[in-house]
């Protein structure tokens, strides 16, 4: 049984071991890796209601259900809430349900994909036995908030006494959204700023190519991305396209800085969380935290307040591209193949640079904040989303075409673009072909969403 324990004891850790820390991920080229990650929705077939995490048609069912696949429980409590294996893989829990996969670090897009599609099938199999389904989406189409089931996670507890305190939608990012993202490797400083800036510049082009969650509450929202609108109104603490990354003096040591201003949610100590919810990880260091005065933080601590932190990108030992709605199979794929098109080939690399060196930071940020609303019409730059998703394609197409990663039967991995592609050249963003579905074919019912969009 793998239980949740404290961390042992450690040598008090300084501000230049945090450095040190995130350095330490730097990775050379040859040996960079890709690991994908994607969340989904649990719903009954007989109502379409949430899953709750007890019961036979329950989370906890279908974790146990997948250990016939080789998956390891861990348990916090009684109470399982995780499975893991040893290439690093894991299946997790959001708080309201939402089935994560935590994808191992793989060394290219054809054994990404093979991951995805086999996760997907083992689910698909228990899901059936137990009468449940799982759906591909950024935002939670049909149901309310207090329709969710929070899962029995001390950390979620924190968390949800505290996001009311910083944002009006916090809650619902915790309960129904759902994302793919991508984590990606950097050989030195220089190459973490490079890659950190194109990809949070290019964020909102991003968000427009993976827009997929039209509906709140069974209706149209108004927005292409609620789930993109949501994380705007959540914690502008922790969350956002960080100005400072695009200043002079960028680099590992202000990166930490930033981490360490970013209010502490929790420490886990004994196995239990202990709620430090807006204390500052400085005042730990110094051994002036409230509650736990004299104690001093180890490593464990750090990489744990490190996952409490939710900026559009995300620097660990490895850098995490976050901003994009969750998706059917072909886009759960489509979206480590844009970024390492874009990220994973120098050229590609120098071209996406040039694509957005005079955009400027607010320019970005209002386009964030606009494309949820408005997908490809979006302007940036002086230029349409749309226009600019097109160049970002290509580059990350070509990009592919130079790693000349042969597998399943494909010469190289940009076949995995051909969603995006396609998207490009209709002009319309997934959320679209939603909509478009909703008013036509669905007369006005967001129910068979359920059934052609499940896995």
């Amino acid at each position: 049984m793998n239980e949740i324990v404290s961390p042992p004891r450690q040598e008090a850790i300084e501000r230049r071991d945090l450095v040190s820390y995130v350095e330490s991920g730097c990775t050379p080229g040859a040996e960079w890796a890709i690991g994908t990650e994607h969340e989904k929705f649990g719903y009954r077939l007989d109502d379409l209601r949430p899953l709750p995490y007890d019961g036979p048609a329950g989370i906890r069912a279908m974790l146990e259900g997948l250990e016939k696949y080789g998956w390891a429980p861990y348990f916090e409590g009684d109470n399982v809430i995780a499975l893991t294996k040893d290439d690093g893989s894991s299946v997790s829990l959001e708080p309201g349900g939402q089935f994560e996969l935590s994808g191992a670090p793989l060394p290219n897009l054809h054994r990404v994909c093979d991951e995805v599609h086999t996760h997907l099938d083992q689910v698909a199999t228990v899901a059936k036995e137990l009468g449940v389904g799982f759906l591909g989406l950024g935002f939670q189409p049909k149901w309310k908030r207090d329709d969710i089931h929070w899962m029995p996670k001390g950390r979620y507890g924190i968390m949800r006494r505290y996001m009311p305190t910083k944002g009006d939608l916090g809650l619902d990012m915790m309960t129904r959204t759902c994302t793919v993202q991508v984590n990606l490797d950097f050989d030195s400083e220089i190459d973490m700023v490079r890659k950190l800036r194109v990809s949070l510049a290019l964020q909102p082009v991003a968000v427009a190519l993976f827009a997929n969650s039209p509906f709140y509450e069974g209706k149209p929202s108004g927005y292409l991305s609620f789930r993109s609108h949501v994380w705007t109104r959540t914690d502008p603490e922790r969350c956002g396209l960080l100005p400072f990354a695009f200043e002079d003096g960028m680099g590992f040591e202000r990166y930490v800085d930033y981490a360490l201003d970013v209010p502490m949610y929790f420490v886990l100590r004994d196995g239990k969380y202990i709620d430090v919810s807006g204390c500052s990880f400085r005042d730990f260091i110094a051994g002036k935290l409230p509650g736990l005065e004299g104690e001093r933080p180890s490593i464990k601590d750090w990489e744990d307040h490190m996952t409490t932190i939710f900026p559009e990108v995300r620097i660990k030992r490895y850098m995490e591209v976050r901003g994009a709605d969750g998706g059917p199979w072909g886009r759960l794929c489509a979206l480590p193949a844009l970024w390492v098109g874009l990220l994973y080939d120098s050229t590609a690399l120098n071209e996406a640079e040039a694509l957005c060196r005079e955009w400027s930071y607010d320019e970005v940020a209002r386009a964030h904040v606009d494309v949820a609303k408005n997908g490809f019409k979006t302007t940036l730059g002086g230029r349409a989303i749309g226009d600019i998703a097109r160049d970002v394609v290509r580059i990350a197409r070509d990009g592919l075409e130079r790693r000349a990663v042969a597998g399943n039967h494909d010469p190289d991995e940009r076949s995995y673009l051909t969603v995006l592609q396609q998207a490009v050249d209709a002009g319309r963003t997934p959320a679209e072909e939603l909509l478009e579905a909703f008013e036509t074919r669905w007369h006005g019912n967001i129910d068979p969403l359920f059934e052609e969009y499940a896995y």
